[in-house]
């Protein structure tokens, strides 16, 4: 949960000037190595039609971490929901953080 405090960010869609309207995505953290920003992937399943099954694939996708979320890790089952852009490859804020299996395998496909 977004916790109350005295920090000050222009794009935390809490206290700053963000709007979320559009998307609302789910994804593991797979990165937090960016100031305020982590990434996250995103697996599913594509059929493919001539053999009638399917594979696996997944997006990578960048989202600002306000400084309200202050325990989120690796594996992390994280919330997402669509803003105006923030950067060249932000487009997304994180809006809920759900404690997941800690770090594991960083290319390991979970569906949820």
């Amino acid at each position: 949960e977004a916790i109350e405090g005295t920090y000050i960010d222009k794009k935390c869609p809490f206290t700053g000037n963000v709007s979320i309207r559009g998307r609302i995505l789910t994804g593991i953290v797979t990165s937090m190595k960016m100031k305020r920003t982590i990434v996250i992937r995103r697996d599913y399943l594509h059929l493919v039609k001539k053999y009638n099954r399917y594979e696996k694939r997944h997006k990578n996708l960048s989202a600002h971490l306000s400084p309200c979320f202050r325990d989120v890790g690796l594996g992390d089952v994280v919330t997402v929901g669509q803003c105006r852009p923030l950067s060249k490859t932000v487009r997304f804020n994180v809006l809920k953080v759900s404690k997941g299996k800690g770090s594991k395998d960083k290319k390991q496909f979970e569906k949820f």
